[in-house]
C-alpha cells in the first residue's frame, strides 16, 4: 500500500508448482517469459494465473520479484499465492497476490501471453493494467486518454455527497439531492455512478 500506482501492459503467464515441470528444472518457462518482457511495446506488468486451485506455492518470491524489475517489469500481479514478503518490499516492486504462502513447491510457467483470468477478471496480453492500494484493474485501451480527465471531474463531484455527509445532520432526502448535484457534474456519462 505505499507505493505509488502502477501502470503498465500486461505479459500474461499461467503458472503451476503442484506437480513437477515435464521438462526442466523449477523455474521451467521463466527464460522465455523474460524474453517476451524484452518485446513488450511498453513497461511490462508480469500477470500470473495460477492453475493450482488452492494454490500449492507461492508464484514469487525474491528472487522472481529482483529478476522481473532486473528485466524492466513494473509489478507483478497473481492469482495465486507469493512468499518473501520482508525481501521483496525494499525492492520497491509492487506485487499483488492472493494471499501468501511459505512453500516453493515446483514452480512452472506453462503458456505465455496467452489469456488469463486474475481475481475474476479476464486480462489478455498487451492489456492496460493499473495497479495501487486500492487494486488492480484493467483500462479499456479506447478510453485511456480520457481516464485522467474523468477521474479529476469525478473527484470533483464526489465533493458534493462528501461535503454534505460531512456537516453533521445529513438527512436521506438531503443526501439524495446531493448525490443528483454529484451525477449532474460529471459529463462522463458512459462512466457508472451510485
Amino acid at each position: 500500500p505505499e507505493l505509488p500506482p502502477m501502470v503498465g501492459l500486461a505479459a500474461t503467464a499461467t503458472f503451476r508448482a503442484l506437480s513437477p515441470p515435464r521438462a526442466g528444472d523449477a523455474y521451467a518457462g521463466l527464460d522465455g517469459h523474460l524474453a517476451a518482457l524484452a518485446d513488450a511495446p511498453g513497461p511490462p506488468v508480469v500477470v500470473f494465473q495460477d492453475l493450482d486451485d488452492p494454490s500449492a506455492a507461492a508464484t514469487f518470491g525474491e528472487v522472481m520479484c529482483t529478476t522481473y524489475k532486473a528485466f524492466g517489469s513494473v509489478g507483478l500481479i497473481t492469482s495465486g499465492t507469493g512468499r518473501d514478503i520482508d525481501q521483496v518490499r525494499p525492492l520497491k516492486y509492487p506485487v499483488f497476490t492472493a494471499g501468501t504462502c511459505c512453500a516453493h513447491g515446483n514452480c512452472h510457467i506453462l503458456s505465455l501471453n496467452v489469456p488469463v483470468v486474475v481475481g475474476g477478471i479476464p486480462i489478455y496480453p498487451g492489456d492496460l493494467i493499473h495497479g495501487d492500494c486500492n487494486g488492480v484493474t484493467t483500462i479499456p485501451s479506447e478510453i485511456a486518454s480520457e481516464i485522467p480527465g474523468a477521474c479529476a471531474e469525478f473527484m470533483d463531484a464526489e465533493k458534493h455527497v462528501l461535503e454534505y455527509v460531512r456537516t453533521g445532520t445529513p438527512t436521506a432526502t438531503g443526501f439524495s439531492e446531493a448525490c443528483a448535484a454529484m451525477k449532474a457534474a460529471v459529463s462522463y456519462t458512459h462512466l457508472t455512478l451510485p
